[in-house]
């Protein structure tokens, strides 16, 4: 069994700003205002794959040409201008065309409901018997891919697939939960309902703490690990995912951290 006492030991070590680097979520950082930080968040999220350094390099160029306020900058764009400025970007599988679509449909959301947390926040009360929050995860998925213009591609999944929706996940645990990392700008969603955000990383963490046995790093499993996370921090099953993921990073891992 998990030890408690150690994960806090570990939340209280590596749950600091300092650990921040090289993690996307730095981005948000610089921004005060909650309208700009979800902009940038999703950006800095959707673009969370692949090496480090590229993912920092990807969201930093598309930042800077979004100007100081994503906000504005979404407010007075066309999808034909963000084609024009992003025509040459290219993020792994990523294309100037999928990033502009997804900036495009975000930009549709707001105009529609005031902020993607409005949004997001509609479709969770829609829901208010649901355990987690991946029904209106997958509704989310479904207006930020539908739009004016449709888009399923390398940012945007298929709300009905398989997949651990990781960073989707990762965004919502930088938006809703508050600390020392996260900003916790949506304080209208609750942490219970939480995903862990599943990548390799922290699937091979989990299996290793014995979370689950599952071979697939799929929804399923994700599921299967928050809930064993909710069996020892029921309010908050992704408070130690940060602490977590840095160990592999920094590469002090060690077996009897966890276990007692």
């Amino acid at each position: 069994m998990v030890n408690k006492k150690k994960l806090d030991e570990l939340y209280g070590k590596y749950n600091s700003r300092r650990f921040v680097h090289p993690d996307p979520l730095e981005f948000l950082y610089r921004y005060d205002d909650p309208c700009d930080r979800e902009i940038v968040g999703m950006v800095a999220s959707s673009l969370a794959y692949g090496r480090v350094a590229q993912i920092l390099k990807s969201v930093s160029y598309v930042l800077d040409q979004m100007s100081s306020h994503p906000s504005i900058f979404l407010k007075k764009c066309t999808l034909k201008s963000l084609n024009n400025i992003f025509f040459s970007f290219k993020h792994r599988f990523t294309t100037g065309e999928e990033l502009s679509l997804l900036l495009f449909n975000i930009k549709g959301i707001i105009e529609q409901y005031g902020s993607l947390n409005e949004c997001f926040t509609k479709g969770l009360n829609n829901r208010n018997g649901d355990d987690t929050i991946l029904q209106a995860l997958q509704e989310f998925i479904r207006k930020l891919g539908v739009g004016t213009y449709g888009c399923r591609n390398s940012l945007i999944p298929s709300p009905n697939g398989r997949c651990a929706y990781k960073r989707l996940n990762l965004f919502l645990r930088w938006m809703v939960r508050r600390d020392n990392v996260d900003l916790g700008d949506w304080n209208n969603v609750p942490t219970s309902k939480l995903i862990i955000p599943l990548d390799t990383h922290m699937y091979k963490i989990s299996l290793f703490l014995k979370l689950t046995e599952r071979k697939q790093a799929d929804i399923k499993t994700a599921l299967e690990i928050t809930n064993a996370f909710r069996k020892i921090v029921f309010d908050d099953p992704v408070k130690y995912d940060f602490a977590l993921t840095r160990l592999g990073i920094h590469k002090e891992f060690q077996e009897n951290f966890i276990y007692s």
